[in-house]
């Protein structure tokens, strides 16, 4: 018999580990397939501030959800639907548009986090 972590195997007779093992699985199966549920509502909640944080790079020019900063001189960017929004953003990063800063700033981002963007500060 050899001794491993302080647990006793036979190697002469490995049925009776594999027979403890086959036990264990059972329950670690259980373990594993309970563990999701808290990592998906963790993930969520990441997932909701990476979103928001995206979102909130935009309130520096046109003010916290996008309804702009008093004298600023920025478009208001609160009136438009999700699909506007991105339309405009892509708009922006094609070159289609022109602008001062929003077509460098478009270029940073990629398709899915505009749509992220478009999709926290589009009216509902």
């Amino acid at each position: 018999m050899k001794t491993i972590n302080r647990q006793r195997f036979d190697i002469a007779a490995p049925g009776r580990s594999l027979v403890r093992g086959a036990m264990a699985l059972p329950v670690a199966l259980a373990v594993v397939l309970a563990a999701p549920s808290a990592a998906q509502a963790q993930n969520q909640e990441e997932l909701k501030l990476y979103q928001r944080g995206l979102a909130a790079t935009c309130a520096n020019c046109h003010g916290t959800d996008g309804q702009g900063v008093v004298g600023a001189g920025m478009p208001l960017i609160n009136h438009l639907s999700s699909a506007e929004l991105l339309k405009k953003l892509t708009d922006y990063k094609s070159g289609a548009v022109t602008g001062t800063i929003m077509p460098q700033l478009a270029k940073g981002y990629t398709d899915e986090q505009l749509q992220t963007i478009a999709s926290v500060l589009g009216k509902k």
